[in-house]
């Protein structure tokens, strides 16, 4: 849009949650690991063509593989064949499934446009609203289930007691960060499209396309500086704001905050207190902190030969977290650089219950994040014994570790989870905290994932680019 642009990273590296640390010669993703947008008419896929960024997308096939203690699931990139794979496990015959697959895919079909055109989320011109008219009727779907729950719509078709309330669960847990008996229907019918919507793997990490990212930002003529974090925002004597980082200071005219609340509160201090900021910070409160493996895989372990993703639950009675729910993703063999000596590598995260976390001490805290670890490492033997039994290396991370990292407050991650109710409608638009002032990320509209965060930074981008 023709401003220039500083942008400050705590890291030594871009991405943040959603990025590729190494430690001794080894790479993980340190959080995030499935990405959508990746296709060529999708956001990712468009700006790396745009900006002809050096960025391999393998685009997989199965996207996920998922495995409980009742099935086994590779979910393709396609809706049509994952209906034809869902339709052969046990117990989902009948009607009910394909009705509710059916509402799913137009909800789905309504919801996912404002993602590949960000132009149609509000606020938006005459144009987009015309639009919107016109498109009415596909949004016809979606108004019976506002303010109603994601467990009411498998009640409603009858497969509550299947295993597609299982897959629903835990494709839930990952996208809305909640599960079908408390998530937001309309949400939750939406962001389990995730694996049909150019969901893939970037070659060399997620960090790859974040590298790209930022050096694009420099060829634009503006400045990323790296390890570098923010120490405070105030107004300057001239009525700018001032930005003083660990290294330099700043005077500009606009700033765009991609922390947490509280975090943001914490740099403008209480002259500048906002309001929103202490009511956004409760909401994320009810959300998650993850606890990760990070293995190290021997080269001959018998594992496909493409990245794959591995969702796995150990018993599907128990709540999907706290290492009986427990997300792998593995890189591809083409990735010489991403170990010593030709390893794969794997990140496997899963949820913590942050209320519990917080008040236990700090030995108690210790305690129940090693629980969580030797669960995850149970589930894994259990699930994906191609990889327990061929471990070579195993690093461990909690919220702590993610709070010293990443600066995220206690370690919380995920954004605010969409849970049933109407106060996910109550704010569409960018968060504007003061004049010249947004805030973008997980905890914002339009909320989770590496997508919804980067359709969210180009609404506050044209917003802050109007009023300046």
């Amino acid at each position: 849009l023709g401003q220039r642009v500083a942008l400050f990273e705590r890291l030594t590296y871009p991405g943040g949650c959603a990025s590729t640390f190494e430690r001794h010669g080894w790479q993980f993703e340190s959080g995030a690991t499935l990405f959508a947008g990746l296709d060529e008419d999708q956001l990712f896929g468009r700006w790396i063509d745009t900006y002809d960024m050096s960025v391999e997308v393998d685009l997989l096939d199965p996207v996920v593989e998922m495995r409980t203690d009742d099935f086994e699931l590779a979910i393709p990139d396609s809706r049509d064949r994952f209906a034809e794979r869902l339709a052969e496990l046990d117990g989902i015959e009948g009607p009910g499934a394909s009705r509710l697959l059916a509402r799913q895919k137009r909800v789905a079909d309504a919801l996912w446009t404002l993602f590949r055109d960000p132009d149609l989320l509000p606020p938006f011109g005459l144009k987009e609203l015309w639009t919107h008219v016109r498109n009415a009727p596909d949004y016809l779907p979606i108004l019976p289930w506002i303010g109603r729950s994601m467990q009411r719509v498998l009640d409603k078709y009858g497969v509550a007691e299947t295993a597609l309330r299982d897959y629903f669960d835990a494709v839930c847990q990952i996208t809305v960060q909640t599960d079908a008996p408390e998530a937001e229907a309309p949400f939750a019918l939406a962001a389990t499209d995730y694996f049909f919507r150019g969901a893939g793997h970037i070659e060399g990490g997620i960090g790859e396309l974040a590298e790209a990212m930022a050096d694009t930002i420099e060829e634009l003529g503006s400045d990323v500086h790296l390890a570098d974090p923010v120490r405070s925002i105030d107004r300057g004597e001239s009525g700018r704001w001032r930005v003083e980082s660990r290294r330099c200071e700043l005077e500009v005219d606009g700033v765009v905050s991609n922390i947490l609340p509280s975090a943001t509160q914490e740099l403008l201090g209480d002259e500048l207190r906002a309001p929103t900021l202490d009511q956004l910070s409760e909401r994320v409160r009810d959300g998650w902190g993850a606890a990760m493996l990070y293995l190290g895989i021997d080269p001959d372990a018998p594992l496909p030969e493409s990245a794959r993703h591995l969702q796995l639950v150990d018993d599907s009675s128990n709540a999907f977290m706290e290492g009986n729910h427990v997300f792998c993703s593995i890189s591809s063999p083409t990735e010489i650089d991403r170990a010593p000596n030709g390893e794969r590598t794997v990140t496997c995260s899963t949820h913590v219950d942050m209320d519990r976390l917080l008040e236990g001490s700090d030995e108690e805290q210790a305690e129940y994040i090693d629980g969580i670890h030797e669960q995850m490492r149970q589930t894994i033997r259990h699930r994906a014994p191609e990889l327990s039994e061929y471990v070579v290396k195993e690093m461990t991370a909690s919220p702590r570790t993610f709070e010293r990292f990443t600066g995220r407050p206690d370690g919380f991650v995920g954004g605010v989870p969409r849970t049933v109710g109407l106060s996910n409608y109550r704010r569409l638009t960018p968060l504007r905290l003061h004049p010249g002032m947004y805030m973008v990320g997980d905890s914002v509209f339009p909320g989770q994932s590496t997508l919804a965060c980067a359709v969210g930074g180009i609404k506050v981008a044209e917003s802050l680019d109007g009023e300046l």
